[in-house]
């Protein structure tokens, strides 16, 4: 789950993002101020806009809005008010050190890798197009349901034909100060613990 809000953009509107939906494929249906998104074919909710947001939370968000348990427990207080089922809430950290634990070349392009990446409590698949990723690296990860600092979200996906869970950071992509121009990952210090959140100053 993701959440957005910027006023000046798209009104006093709070944004809660759960699933993308195709805009052939949206419904809406609407209880006072909270708006459920869903699959017109599936019932799956999306997510929901909540209208009037400044009258029930106080956000000074220009965009992504950084998730806290109290804001995660208003909004599903505010969703249940109007009907609507609460939404499962996950506050770990999307940004985190992951571990390079093997590296194979993608069977079906040159310039892709497939690694195996420790991130803590799991062991990620992510296909690595950087010329500099290797095995043994600690390394930058956007799991999955990140959302960089240009906007885009990251979500599972299939990289020709492999799976991919999450995505290994350049400097550049988590717009650090002085990100090298050159292509290639961002490869952190060998004392970096594994699983442990990376802040980016987005």
């Amino acid at each position: 789950m993701n959440v957005f809000y910027n006023r000046e953009g798209i009104g006093d509107t709070l944004i809660v993002k759960i699933n993308e939906l195709e805009l052939q494929d949206r419904a809406v249906e609407r209880n006072g101020d909270v708006a459920r998104v869903y699959h017109n074919k599936t019932n799956e909710t999306a997510g929901y806009n909540i209208f009037n947001a400044s009258t029930y939370f106080t956000v000074s968000a220009n965009g992504l809005v950084d998730l806290t348990e109290e804001l995660a427990e208003k909004i599903n207080e505010t969703i249940e008010k109007s009907g609507f089922k609460k939404v499962e809430v996950d506050l770990s950290p999307k940004f985190v050190v992951g571990y390079v634990e093997s590296k194979e070349k993608h069977p079906d392009a040159d310039k892709l890798n497939v690694c195996q990446v420790n991130v803590g409590n799991e062991t990620l698949q992510i296909v690595c197009g950087a010329p500099n990723v290797d095995q043994g690296q600690k390394v930058v990860v956007a799991k999955v349901g990140a959302v960089m600092p240009s906007g885009m979200e990251i979500k599972d996906a299939e990289l020709r034909g492999v799976a991919s869970s999450g995505m290994i950071c350049s400097a550049k992509e988590l717009a650090l100060p002085d990100a090298p121009k050159e292509k290639g990952i961002l490869v952190l210090e060998d004392n970096a613990e594994i699983g442990k959140p990376f802040l980016t100053n987005k």
